[in-house]
C-alpha cells in the first residue's frame, strides 16, 4: 500500500493526521523563540592584562609578546590580534570556524593553563574573558536624574547605583533574561587631600600619613580562647566603618603633638576622578542597565514583560528619577517579524490567486490548500528541532512557497490526465503516486541540496544562514509528502470525472495558448538552428559576465532600524571632561534643532551618550571602540528608518562646522556582516616605517571619489613625560624607584592606602595632593620624594631629569607582527569595489617597488568578511554538486541528461546579473545566496522537462517530435511554477528591506530569464546529444 492508497483507503485517519498537524503547527508557532537573526557561535576570547605605569612598547615587549607566544601554540588558533597601550594589553584570540561549540570551553581552559606558565613582570594582572563575546544586550534601559538632590533627597550616583543593583536583581529574575549589566556607575572613593607645606609644619610627610592610616585601618583576628567548655573567637575592632573614624585618626607630629587627621588634611567622600565612563540620557546623567536574552528565548516576550515592569517601577520611583528605554532590539524584531509575516501572507495570497486563475477554482483550491498545510507542518518540525522565528527562517518560507506548489501542480495535473484517459479517480490517484513518487522525491532533494553548503559552512555566517537549508528542506519534503497524500485525497473527493471534457477557454487559457503558440514557433526555429542557438546562449552568458563589473558590491547593507550612532574620537590623550563637552554640544544641537515636538515631525525621538567607554553590545551591527577618555558613543533614536539619512546629514554638518578637527562619524547601524567597507592592513616591524606607509595609503584613499572618514587605528603620536632617574644620585640619597613612583602617584592621581568598609562595599581610601589637578610640568621638579629607608625628603629634580617625548598611543599586532589598519567609509552612492579596483594595483606596485622587505598588506573589512563567508560556503559546494549529480543519475540513469541539467545552472546567472542591474540592486552575500537558490529551481525545471521528453519517446514519437511535444506539454506547469515563485518574491523584494532585496531581485529576474533559457537550451541540447538515437525509446527513466 503506497501513501496515496493509505490516504484514500484510510481517509478518516489521514484527515485526523492533517488536522492534528495543523493544530500542533499553530501551537508550535506561538511558542517558537523570536529574534532578529538565528543564534550563532562566536569563537573569540580576549586576554586583558594590566601593567600599571608601563608605556605601550614596554607592555608589548614584556606582556603582549609573551601572551602571543603561548597562545599561538594552540592548534585551533585562526587569528591573533593584540593592542598594547599604556598600562594595558588586550590580546584577541579567534579560533578556527570548524571548532565545535561544545569544545570551546576546553580550549579556553587550555589557554588559561598556558597563560599561567608565563613569567610576567611584577605587578601584571591578567584575565581571559570568553563568556561575554558575541552576547547581544538587546534591551538597554537608563535610570536618569537631572540633579544630585531633588526635594531634599540624595540622588547621588551612589544612591542611583544602589537602586540600579535592586533593579538588576528584578530583571535577572525574569524568565527570558540571561544577564543584566550596569554601566555609567561612578566608583566611590574616600579622598584624603593634604598640603605639603601644612604637613611640613608638623614634620610629617605624605608617606608617613599613608603608613599611619594603613596600620590603623586593619582587620586582624585576635585569636581564640577557652572559656569553660567553650572556645570563643576574639575579634578586636580597628577598621574604619564610619567616615568620622577616619577623620578622627590620631596622628603624632614630629614633636609628639597628637593631631586628628582632619586637622592636617581634608577628608571627603566622592567619586573617582577622572571618571572612566559617563552615561547621559537626553542630556541628563544616568546609569544604564543592559539586558541580554537567554538562548532559545523570545526577545519580544522579554520586552513585553520589561515594559510592564517599567510602568510598575516608574510608579514607585521618587520624584525626579525615571527608568526609560535607550535601545529596543525587541521592538525592531517584533516589527521585522510582523513585516515578514505580512510578506508571507501576501505571498500566500499571490500564490493562491495564481493557482485559481491558472487552474480554475476546483483544481486551484485543491493545490492552494497545500500552502497553509505545508507552512503549519514546517512550524511543527521547527518547534521540535528548536529553529526559531527570525528573518532568515521566514525568508526561507517565502523562498520555498513557489517551489512547494510545484509538487501539487504536477500531482494534480497527472491525475487529471489519467481521468481524461477514462480511468477512475481512485486508479488515477494511485497510478499518479506510483509514477511520481521517485521523480518528485529526486526533484525535491536536488532543490534542497542546493542550499546544503550554507548549512555546512563553518563560519558565523554559516550559523546565521544555515536555517535556510533546514527550513526549505522541511517545507519541500512536507510538500512532497502532502502532495502524495492530502492533494491526492482532495483530488479523489472533489475532482469530477468530466473535468477533462472540453470547456470554453477562459481569458487566461487564451493568453497561455497564445504564449504556447509563440513558444512553439520559437522552439521550431531553435531546433532547426541548434548550433546557432547554443552559441547565442553562450554568448549571452559571456556578455553578462562583462556587465557584472557594473553592479555595486555591498557585502552587508546597513540596518534600516530607526537608530543611528555617533562615534566621537578626539585626539589621543584628550581629557574625558573635554570629550563630555563635545557630547554636550551635540546634545544641545539635537535638543534645539532635531528633537520632535508639536511642530517638528521629522527628526530625533531621544538619545543616550556613553563617554569614555561604549555600551554593552546592543546589536549585531555594533562594535565599540576601545575604552578611552577621548572616545564617546551616542545612540540616537530617529522618527523612522527613512529619516535616518536626514538626521545623519544634519548632525554631520553641525559636527564638521563646530569641531572640524575631531573625528566624528555619524552613520546607520551596521547589519553585522563586516567592519568598515574598506580596510587595508599593513604589517611590518618598524613602527616609524609602518606610520609612513599608513600615511601614504590614507592619502591614496582620500584621493578616491566616494571615500570618507579615512583613518588608521594607531592614530597620531601623543606626549609622555619621562622621568629619567639617575641611579647613582638616587642611591646616594637613599631613594628607590618605588619611592619615586609612589610619591609621584600620590601627588598626581592619588595613592591607595586601604579600604573603607561600609556594609558589603569596600571603598578605596585615596591620598593625594590637594593641588593634584592644578600642577604644571615644571612643578614636577619640586615634588618631594620620601625615602622609605631613610625617612628623608628629596626634591625630584635632585635625582631625575624631566623631559617630554612623543610616543605611539597604542601598538597593534596581527599574527605576531606589528600591523596598522587603514579604514575608510563610503559616501552615499559610493562603491567600495570601484575604489579598490584603483587602490589595489597601486598597493601591489608600492609593496613590490617602494616598501622595505618584510612589509606587506592584506585586505580587511567587507572584502575580508565577504571572502571568508563566501569561501566557507564555496568550500562545501562541490559536495552539494556531487550529491545533485548522483541524484540526477539515479533519476535518469544517464550521464548526458545529467550534463544537460547541470549546464542550465551557470546560464541562470544571465538573469541574475540583468536583474540586479535593472532593479538597481547590489551584489553581496544575499545575492550570492539568491544565485544558489536559483540553481535549485532551474534544475527542477530541467528535470521536469527531460522527464516529459522521456515519456514522449516511450510513447513512440520520433526524437524531434517527442522534444516538441514534451516542451508544449510542460510549458504550462513550468510557466506556473515560474510565476508563483516570481510573484512570491515580490513581497520580499518590496518589504524585506535592503538585506533581502538583492536575493529577491536575483531570483525574480534570474528565474524569468532562466526559465526562458531552460525552455530553449534543454530541448536543443537534448536534440544535439541524442541525435543518433534510432529507437523509439532513447533511455527509460527509472
Amino acid at each position: 500500500m503506497n501513501l496515496t492508497e493509505f490516504a484514500i483507503n484510510r481517509s478518516r485517519v489521514a484527515i485526523t493526521i492533517f488536522v492534528v498537524i495543523g493544530i500542533m503547527g499553530i501551537t508550535m508557532y506561538k511558542g517558537l523563540p523570536q529574534d532578529s537573526m538565528p543564534p550563532y557561535t562566536v569563537r573569540v576570547a580576549t586576554v586583558v592584562a594590566q601593567f600599571p605605569g608601563a608605556g605601550p612598547e614596554r607592555v608589548e615587549n614584556l606582556v603582549t609578546e609573551k601572551i602571543e607566544e603561548k597562545v599561538q601554540e594552540i592548534p585551533e588558533l585562526d587569528e591573533l590580534n593584540s593592542q598594547s597601550r599604556s598600562g594595558l594589553s588586550v590580546v584577541t584570540i579567534t579560533l578556527k570556524d570548524e571548532v565545535e561549540p561544545g569544545k570551546l570551553q576546553a580550549i579556553w581552559d587550555r589557554i588559561r593553563r598556558k597563560l599561567d606558565e608565563i613569567q610576567f613582570p611584577s605587578g601584571v594582572q591578567y584575565q581571559l574573558k570568553d563568556d561575554d563575546i558575541g552576547v547581544v544586550y538587546g534591551i538597554m534601559l537608563g535610570l536618569t536624574s537631572e540633579n544630585n538632590t531633588i526635594g531634599g533627597m540624595d540622588y547621588s550616583y551612589a544612591y542611583m547605583k544602589d537602586l540600579a543593583d535592586d533593579l538588576r536583581d528584578e530583571f535577572i529574575a525574569l524568565e527570558d533574561a540571561a544577564k543584566v549589566e550596569i554601566g555609567g556607575d561612578q566608583i566611590e572613593q574616600i579622598f584624603v587631600e593634604f598640603d605639603n607645606s601644612q604637613l611640613a609644619k608638623y614634620g610629617l610627610t605624605a608617606s608617613q600619613l599613608q603608613g599611619i592610616i594603613g596600620s590603623t585601618n586593619i582587620l586582624y583576628s585576635g585569636g581564640e580562647m577557652n572559656v569553660g567548655e567553650e572556645r570563643i573567637i576574639v575579634e578586636p575592632t580597628g577598621n574604619f566603618d564610619k567616615l568620622e573614624d577616619l577623620k578622627r585618626t590620631i596622628i603624632k607630629s614630629e614633636n609628639g603633638q597628637a593631631l586628628y587627621l582632619e586637622d592636617i588634611a581634608t577628608v571627603t567622600r566622592g567619586y573617582q576622578t577622572p571618571a572612566t565612563q559617563i552615561v547621559k540620557v537626553d542630556g541628563k546623567r544616568a546609569i544604564s542597565l543592559s539586558v541580554s536574552l537567554k538562548e532559545n528565548a523570545n526577545i519580544v516576550n522579554l520586552g513585553n514583560v520589561i515594559d510592564q515592569k517599567l510602568i510598575e517601577i516608574n510608579a514607585k520611583l521618587p520624584l525626579g528619577l525615571q527608568l526609560k528605554r535607550l535601545s529596543s532590539l525587541d521592538y525592531y524584531v517584533d516589527g521585522e517579524v510582523d513585516n515578514f509575516v505580512n510578506n508571507l501572507v501576501q505571498t500566500i495570497v499571490l500564490v493562491l490567486v495564481v493557482m485559481l486563475i491558472f487552474l480554475g477554482f476546483r483544481t486551484g483550491f485543491i493545490i492552494a490548500s497545500l500552502v497553509p498545510m505545508v507552512i503549519l507542518a514546517t512550524f511543527l518540525v521547527m518547534g521540535t528541532i528548536n529553529v526559531g522565528i527570525n528573518q532568515v527562517s521566514l525568508a526561507a518560507l517565502i523562498m520555498a512557497l513557489g517551489m512547494m506548489v510545484d509538487n501539487g501542480v504536477v500531482v494534480s495535473e497527472t491525475i487529471l490526465v489519467k481521468i481524461e484517459e477514462g480511468k477512475s479517480k481512485y486508479d488515477a490517484a494511485v497510478e499518479a503516486c506510483n509514477e511520481l513518487f521517485i521523480p518528485l522525491l529526486i526533484s525535491t532533494l536536488t532543490t534542497s541540496v542546493a542550499f546544503l553548503s550554507f548549512y555546512l559552512a563553518e563560519s558565523v555566517m554559516g550559523d546565521i544562514v544555515g536555517p535556510l537549508f533546514v527550513v526549505i528542506s522541511i517545507a519541500l519534503i512536507a510538500s512532497w509528502l502532502l502532495s502524495l497524500t492530502m492533494i491526492t485525497l482532495l483530488c479523489f473527493f472533489f475532482l469530477k470525472s468530466n473535468d477533462g471534457e472540453d470547456k470554453k477557454p477562459t481569458l487566461v487559457d487564451r493568453i497561455i495558448n497564445f504564449l504556447k503558440e509563440e513558444y512553439k514557433k520559437l522552439i521550431n526555429i531553435c531546433l532547426r538552428f541548434k548550433i546557432v542557438t547554443i552559441a547565442a546562449i553562450l554568448g549571452a552568458f559571456v556578455g553578462s559576465l562583462f556587465l557584472f563589473g557594473l553592479i555595486p558590491f555591498i557585502f552587508f547593507p546597513d540596518s534600516e532600524r530607526n537608530l543611528i550612532t555617533v562615534d566621537i574620537n578626539l585626539p589621543q590623550g584628550t581629557r574625558i571632561e573635554r570629550t563630555q563637552e563635545v557630547v554636550e554640544n551635540i546634545e544641545g544641537f539635537l535638543t534645539k534643532d532635531l528633537k520632535l515636538n508639536d511642530s517638528r515631525t521629522r527628526g530625533v525621538i531621544d538619545w543616550s551618550a556613553f563617554i569614555g567607554e561604549g555600551p554593552e553590545s546592543y546589536d549585531l551591527g555594533y562594535t565599540a571602540d576601545e575604552a578611552n577618555s577621548n572616545y564617546a558613543h551616542m545612540l540616537v533614536n530617529t522618527s523612522s528608518g527613512d529619516d535616518n539619512g536626514y538626521v545623519i546629514n544634519k548632525i554631520d554638518s553641525f559636527s564638521f562646522e563646530k569641531f572640524p578637527s575631531a573625528d566624528i562619524k555619524v552613520k546607520r547601524l551596521g547589519s553585522g556582516g563586516g567592519g568598515t567597507p574598506i580596510e587595508v592592513k599593513v604589517s611590518g616591524k618598524n613602527p616609524e616605517i609602518l606610520a609612513k606607509i599608513a600615511e601614504q595609503v590614507k592619502n591614496k584613499l582620500d584621493e578616491q571619489d566616494g571615500t570618507k572618514n579615512v583613518k588608521d587605528d594607531w592614530g597620531p603620536k601623543i606626549k609622555k613625560i619621562v622621568i629619567d632617574i639617575d641611579p647613582i644620585t638616587a642611591q646616594n640619597s637613599g631613594i628607590t624607584n618605588q619611592d619615586i613612583a609612589i610619591s609621584l602617584q600620590t601627588a598626581l592621581t592619588g595613592y591607595g592606602t586601604g579600604d573603607f568598609r561600609e556594609g558589603d562595599k569596600n571603598i578605596t581610601i585615596l591620598m593625594r595632593d590637594q593641588n593634584y589637578n592644578n600642577l604644571k610640568v615644571e612643578d614636577l621638579e619640586g615634588i618631594n620624594i620620601y625615602s622609605q629607608n631613610s625617612g628623608k625628603n628629596v626634591p625630584l629634580s635632585q635625582v631625575a631629569k624631566i623631559s617630554i617625548q612623543w610616543q605611539f598611543a597604542k601598538i597593534l599586532r596581527k599574527d605576531l607582527q606589528r600591523s596598522v589598519n587603514i579604514s575608510s567609509e563610503i559616501t552615499e552612492g559610493g562603491n567600495a569595489s570601484k575604489v579598490m579596483s584603483v587602490v589595489r594595483p597601486w598597493l601591489d606596485e608600492q609593496m613590490e617597488t617602494e616598501w622595505p622587505d618584510g612589509y606587506f598588506y592584506e585586505l580587511g573589512g567587507d572584502a575580508e568578511s565577504s571572502a571568508d563567508s563566501m569561501g566557507a560556503v564555496a568550500e562545501w559546494l562541490p559536495l552539494s554538486f556531487f550529491i545533485i549529480i548522483m541524484l540526477l543519475i539515479i533519476q535518469f540513469n544517464s550521464v548526458r541528461k545529467t550534463f544537460i541539467v547541470l549546464m542550465t545552472i551557470p546560464l541562470g546567472i544571465i538573469g541574475v546579473i540583468l536583474g540586479l542591474l535593472i532593479l538597481r540592486s547590489y551584489f553581496g552575500f544575499f545575492a550570492f545566496l539568491g544565485v544558489i537558490s536559483l540553481a535549485g529551481i532551474v534544475i527542477n525545471n530541467a528535470i521536469v522537462l527531460l522527464d516529459r521528453i522521456d515519456m514522449e519517446l516511450e510513447n513512440g514519437l520520433p526524437l524531434i517530435e517527442a522534444i516538441k511535444e514534451a516542451c508544449l506539454q510542460r510549458f504550462r506547469p513550468i510557466l506556473l511554477t515560474t510565476f508563483t515563485t516570481v510573484l512570491g518574491m515580490i513581497p520580499l523584494y518590496t518589504g524585506g528591506g535592503l538585506m533581502w532585496e538583492p536575493l529577491a531581485a536575483a531570483i525574480m529576474v534570474g528565474l524569468l530569464f532562466g526559465t526562458l533559457i531552460t525552455l530553449v537550451f534543454v530541448p536543443v541540447m537534448f536534440a544535439l546529444l541524442f541525435k543518433n538515437r534510432k529507437t523509439k525509446k532513447v533511455e527509460v527513466t527509472s
